[in-house]
């Protein structure tokens, strides 16, 4: 560490002597993929996401996964010195890890040497590691934790969802996987649409052809005499007609029942509440993400018991839901559930919503014992 610090000082205190050498500015914002080897010969693979800021300073994100055993998320930040084309970046802390292994996690502190082949971009160096949470010791130092050497190579496709600071700044393939509008709405526009079809108007057509005829011919002659007898038939008839109106009226009513039962799915395991989104638009678009390694996470989803995803997996690119809240006096519940727990368990996701130019990011957790449930309630206008 001592000589990589005097190396370090020393390229510092000549950049006048040459200034003349120096190369050209290099971006490093973007996703850097590749892997690291301990000194004791573990392998684990390694991804940076980068947004580089002026006076070349870098922040971003690490993600290191070894298998189904590690996988640890970090928030980092470093600079570039571009006259020796050299990267210095460490990790601050991690703020998300799942690990089998036990034992406390570690944050790195990387050295990294630039370089470029035709197009390709690589980041090769050393990195040394320190305990951190109830492991840190006070006089803890770089290497505590153990070192090795990294291996990166400039991607275009991550392997994890793409972070906020990085997006609409790198291109990457992460088009929807499936967009799924409304169903209901669409059906029963469509079922309605055929039924009021031709047949039905030449029906009421005829009838009344045929009974208007007879009603004016036959009738007027005898009205005289059973003047009487249809005082009490009409009475019969209008409260036949009244039972029949009555009748009829509720059978309209009773169509649009939002009574859907709920399924098993959703009664057998507990629904975990995890946030209450208060959006002002109607129109609400949901994107979910795997939150992590890509590890073969399937979820289904239901929206105020109807089932609108189906067994799908997650991945870096999204899995699009596009509702609309139609009471607005009610809370819409959107109900997550694991079909299974992927390689890594839980089953994780990211969800962002999207609704009237507002966005909202939730982190979701599930298993197979407990679902997890974000409701929606439509804000009224003031």
């Amino acid at each position: 560490m001592k000589r990589i610090v005097s190396t370090y000082c020393l390229v510092f205190s000549l950049l006048a002597t040459f200034s003349s050498l120096s190369t050209a500015a290099q971006d490093l914002t973007g996703i850097w993929k590749g892997y690291f080897i301990s000194d004791a010969g573990e392998y684990y693979k390694l991804e940076f996401q980068v947004a580089q800021g002026g006076s070349y300073g870098v922040s971003g994100v690490s993600y290191s996964y070894l298998d189904v055993r590690f996988y640890g998320k970090a928030t980092m930040t470093g600079n570039f010195i571009k006259t020796s084309s050299s990267f210095k970046i460490r990790e601050i802390k991690t703020v998300e890890v799942k690990s089998s292994l036990g034992g406390g996690t570690c944050i790195m502190n990387y050295n990294f040497k630039y370089s470029r082949s035709g197009k390709e971009e690589f980041l090769e160096g050393t990195y040394l590691g320190k305990y951190e949470g109830r492991y840190a010791r006070p006089d803890s130092k770089w290497g505590d934790c153990g070192g090795g050497k990294v291996y990166l190579r400039k991607v275009t496709q991550s392997d994890f969802y793409i972070e906020p600071f990085l997006r609409n700044k790198v291109k990457t393939d992460t088009k929807p996987v499936i967009i799924n509008q409304p169903p209901v709405k669409k059906d029963s526009s469509k079922v309605k649409t055929p039924a009021p079809v031709t047949p039905k108007p030449v029906v009421t057509q005829k009838p009344p052809v045929t009974n208007k005829k007879p009603v004016v011919t036959t009738k007027p002659p005898v009205t005289n005499k059973p003047v009487t007898t249809p005082t009490t038939n009409p009475v019969t008839k209008t409260k036949t007609d009244s039972l029949k109106t009555k009748i009829n009226t509720p059978v309209t009513k009773v169509t649009p029942p939002l009574v859907i039962p709920k399924p098993a799915v959703l009664k057998n395991r507990s629904n975990e509440l995890v946030k209450v989104l208060t959006v002002p638009s109607a129109d609400v678009t949901i994107k979910l993400f795997d939150n992590g390694e890509i590890d073969d996470d399937t979820i289904s989803v239901y929206y105020d018991n109807k089932l609108v995803l189906s067994a799908k997996r997650l991945t870096a690119s999204p899995l699009v839901v596009k509702l609309r809240l139609e009471d607005e006096n009610i809370d819409h519940e959107l109900v997550m559930v694991a079909e299974n727990l992927g390689r890594i368990p839980p089953n994780t996701s990211l969800m962002i919503v999207e609704s009237g130019g507002q966005r909202f990011d939730v982190r979701i957790s599930s298993t197979e014992q407990k679902n997890a449930m974000v409701k929606f309630r439509l804000q009224r206008p003031k």
